[in-house]
């Protein structure tokens, strides 16, 4: 069973940075994207940014230009450069993984714990 341990987050003011890691215990062919998603307060989770194992990005209109999601395939881990953050940045963010690379959170399998980051004055 693949395991997702997130890590990275903390509180931050706005127009800070954070950066969040999302180390997978395996990545086999089965599971081609990791995906990271965000629970806001009050909201429903939605998805941020997700990339497939061949480099493809995709990104929530919500954070295209201030996030980005790299990977590095030797270690099984993700990330998500977060820049210029905003209140409204404030979350748990979620990784998960997927067979194919898409913000529809229906088709991740498997999830991490959460970590929670938060931006406030």
């Amino acid at each position: 069973q693949v395991q997702l341990v997130e890590s990275g987050g903390g509180l931050v003011q706005p127009g800070g940075s954070l950066r969040l890691s999302c180390e997978a215990s395996e990545f086999t062919f089965d599971y081609h994207a990791t995906g990271w998603f965000r629970q806001v307060p009050g909201k429903e989770r939605e998805g941020v940014s997700c990339i497939s194992s061949d480099g493809v990005t995709y990104y929530a209109d919500s954070v295209k230009g201030r996030f980005k999601i790299s990977s590095d395939n030797a270690k099984n881990t993700a990330y998500l450069q977060m820049n210029n953050l905003k209140l409204e940045d404030t979350a748990v963010y979620y990784c998960a993984a997927a067979q194919w690379a898409t913000l529809d959170q229906r088709v991740y399998d498997y999830w991490g714990q959460g970590t929670q980051v938060t931006v406030s004055s």
